[in-house]
């Protein structure tokens, strides 16, 4: 026998965070800063790491606090199964969405935890990292959801990470009595932190499996879209990533509806009386409380409940810095009404024009000029037309802004219809974009056809290659010309993959001129 390999194996089964060798089904153990943790082979050579502690459980005295360090371990933790997920009302499913959309499994109030997918065989590759925030209101996900599985992206070279952060009245309280007991003269946005606190983790520990901490990309759906948008503005984020991703989020919801236009003292007041609605009328009685209590619906109606970042002075400002990192933002055609169709009483040619009316005024009659109905059943393609028209010119508004301070930024429009013969009222639906992404469409039983995957392919490679370089253009995927504010267009990720007009010149003229109002 070969002396000198026995003493190698020997040295390197000493140091397992070092040589990182895979063995059977089990990457060796890795070394965090929390201790060493195993993963599990997945499908392609890529290992997964499940279930993570990368902060202390936020339960008792740590309810409503910035997140903690998570404490040490002894021995090799296994990391092969997911975390609860943060306390939600579950629904399991709500068409359009079904089940592979939505949390399931356990959730708890001890859930900040995280996953990493990687195909790396040793620390030493520095893989561009790829940091995904979940969608859902700020009322509800995780980092669970089957068609967030990070095995496919990870086969492309990056590592993926995905995160659990706490949602709803847990994440986005503020009371006044949170705020006295607060070194920062603050509360709420404990959701926010929680994803900071994550993005630290990873700053720390993410080289032991193979992941370069200089190269992180934050991307995020919906109201992991705002999150993006909202870490981008964050002092306590600088530094932390160095591209975004933001999916059906800034553009879908207009310039100015970033981080809550609420003040401290207003969600302080709101907090206040939604404590009240559950019964609690000091912070000891808040705390004592248990978790489900603050997801039970209110007796009598009183007290919203909180939920979304808001600027509080330290975790949000009301201020971005001025340099921003480069950025992908889009939407998906059929995001505006979020459901999708099939939800109201069916539109005549009169509820056509009183709506233009109310929503356009002196304008209507210009609108309607632009989409023409002549019978009733005209009105549902003239609405979903013009609904896409706006969002996209609304998009192109919003970049506009954003590129005073951004880099570089590339926008979207997916118009791919997820093949679904049951319900063909959803179309393109918001979040349908997700498994194309994540290349995990075959977690969804559908009828897919070819295109479904040469685009769940390209979209892949161009988040991925976003990842890499801070530019979705590469190799065997078509040219995504980076935004420009005389151009009007934007990259169109559907049954065609190509550049398309935002509008036809006059209805970008008429909305840009709403919107501008």
């Amino acid at each position: 026998m070969n002396t000198p390999i026995v003493t190698r194996l020997i040295v390197c089964v000493a140091m397992l965070a070092v040589c990182g060798l895979k063995t059977g089904a089990d990457l060796d153990a890795v070394k965090t800063d929390a201790g060493l943790v195993s993963g599990a082979a997945s499908a392609g050579a890529v290992t997964a790491y499940l279930g993570i502690p990368y902060a202390a459980p936020p339960v008792g005295d740590f309810r409503w606090r910035p997140p903690q360090r998570a404490p040490h371990w002894d021995g090799v933790r296994k990391a092969d199964r997911f975390g609860a997920s943060c306390m939600q009302n579950q629904a399991g499913s709500r068409l359009p969405w079904t089940e592979e959309f939505m949390t399931q499994g356990p959730i708890g109030e001890d859930c900040l935890f995280l996953n990493v997918w990687t195909g790396a065989s040793t620390a030493g590759e520095r893989r561009p990292v790829m940091f995904w925030i979940y969608g859902g209101g700020f009322n509800e996900g995780s980092s669970a959801v089957a068609v967030y599985d990070g095995t496919q992206l990870a086969r492309k070279g990056v590592v993926v990470v995905s995160i659990n952060y706490r949602v709803g009245p847990l994440g986005f309280l503020a009371h006044p009595e949170l705020t006295k007991e607060s070194e920062h003269h603050t509360s709420g946005n404990y959701g926010l932190l929680d994803q900071i606190a994550a993005l630290q983790w990873v700053h720390r520990n993410i080289a032991g499996f193979g992941g370069d901490p200089g190269q992180v990309t934050i991307f995020g759906q919906s109201a992991g879209a705002i999150s993006v948008a909202d870490l981008m503005r964050s002092p306590l984020a600088t530094g932390l990533f160095a591209r975004a991703i933001a999916q059906s989020g800034p553009g879908l919801l207009g310039r100015n509806a970033l981080g809550g236009n609420a003040t401290l003292a207003e969600r302080e007041s709101a907090g206040v009386k939604y404590a009240e609605s559950r019964g609690a009328h000091s912070l000891a009685e808040l705390r004592a409380l248990p978790a489900a209590t603050f997801f039970a619906q209110a007796g009598g109606g009183r007290g919203g409940t909180p939920n979304g970042p808001f600027n509080d002075g330290w975790v949000l400002t009301g201020t971005a810095p001025d340099d921003q990192v480069p950025m992908i933002a889009g939407l998906v055609a059929d995001d505006i009404g979020i459901g999708g169709g099939g939800e109201t009483a069916p539109a005549t040619i009169a509820t056509y024009r009183s709506d233009a009316e109310r929503i356009y005024g002196e304008d209507a009659e210009a609108f309607m000029k632009l989409y023409p109905v002549r019978a009733d059943a005209d009105v549902p393609a003239a609405q979903k037309t013009a609904a896409r028209d706006r969002a996209r010119v609304s998009m192109d508004l919003w970049a506009s802004g954003q590129q005073k301070a951004s880099k570089r930024i590339f926008t979207y429009f997916f118009d791919r219809v997820l093949p679904w013969p049951a319900h063909p009222e959803f179309g393109a639906f918001h979040t349908s974009d997700v498994p194309y992404v994540f290349g995990t469409i075959d977690r969804l039983d559908r009828p897919w056809e070819p295109i479904d995957r040469k685009l769940s392919d390209s979209v892949s490679s161009y988040w991925t290659n976003f990842a890499r370089r801070g530019d979705p253009n590469g190799d065997a995927v078509a040219e995504w010309p980076a935004y420009s504010s005389n151009r009007h267009s934007t990259m169109e990720l559907g049954n065609r993959v190509g550049e398309m007009s935002v509008a036809d010149p006059a209805k970008l003229e008429f909305f840009v001129n709403h919107l501008k109002k």
